[in-house]
C-alpha cells in the first residue's frame, strides 16, 4: 500500500475499496480490472483511491492477503468446531474440509487469482506461509502418534502434501466441481495414503 490508514475514517474507506475490487475483479478479469470502475463501485473518488494504492496490481495484492487470512481462519475453524478425541482418519477429513471451505468462498475470484492475476510468490507473506506450512507439519507429525516438532524430514513431507492438496483444489475449482462430495472423498483418501504409506516406510 501507498499510505497505511490510521484513522477509523481512512480504514472504511480502505475495506470499501478492497471490498468494490474483489467484486470487480471476481466478475470482470484481470483484463478488464480498472481503477476507474473499482472507485465507481466503492463510491470513492479514483484521487481517493491512489491515495492508498499505487495501482490495480497492489489492489490485487491486499485482495490477495484477505483471502490468506480467511485461508487461515477456515482451517483454524475447523480445528475449533472438530472433537479432540476424534480419530486421525476423522482428523483428516476435518482438515480436507477446512481446506476446501477456504477455496468455496468465491471460486470465481480464486480462479481469477491464481489463473491471471501477475501476482508477487506467495512466499512474499511469511507469517502466512509459516502457519499454512505448520499445519501441515502438525498434520504429518499426527500420523505418526507423534507431538508436532522441526525436523528437515517433516518439513518436506508438510510441503509435498500441501502442494499435492492445494494443486488438487486448484484444479477443482476451475473445473467447478470443488463442491463435488466425491472430490472431498478423493482428497480425503489422497492425504491418508500418503501418510499412510511415510509411516510404513519410516
Amino acid at each position: 500500500m501507498r499510505k497505511a490508514p490510521r484513522q477509523q475514517r481512512s480504514r472504511v474507506t480502505v475495506d470499501a475499496i478492497v471490498e468494490a475490487a474483489t467484486r470487480v475483479l471476481a466478475r470482470r478479469g484481470w483484463a478488464r480490472f480498472t481503477t476507474n470502475e473499482i472507485a465507481a463501485v466503492a463510491g470513492v473518488s479514483v484521487g481517493s483511491l491512489y491515495q492508498y494504492f499505487p495501482d490495480k496490481l497492489a489492489i490485487a495484492e491486499a485482495i490477495r492477503q484477505r483471502h490468506l487470512d480467511e485461508v487461515l481462519a477456515a482451517l483454524g475453524r475447523c480445528d475449533e468446531e472438530g472433537d479432540p478425541a476424534a480419530t486421525f482418519p476423522r482428523r483428516v477429513e476435518r482438515f480436507v474440509d477446512g481446506v476446501i471451505a477456504a477455496h468455496s468462498v468465491d471460486q470465481a475470484l480464486h480462479r481469477v487469482l491464481v489463473d491471471e492475476v501477475p501476482l508477487a510468490a506467495r512466499s512474499s507473506y511469511p507469517e502466512f506461509e509459516a502457519e499454512y506450512q505448520r499445519r501441515y507439519r502438525a498434520l504429518v507429525a499426527e500420523s505418526r502418534g507423534q507431538a508436532e516438532r522441526e525436523s528437515a524430514d517433516a518439513d518436506i513431507a508438510a510441503r509435498m502434501l500441501s502442494s499435492a492438496v492445494e494443486g488438487a483444489v486448484h484444479s477443482a475449482a476451475r473445473r467447478g466441481d470443488l463442491d463435488a462430495p466425491a472430490m472431498r472423498s478423493e482428497l480425503v483418501r489422497l492425504v491418508l495414503a500418503y501418510l499412510s504409506d511415510r509411516r510404513r516406510t519410516d
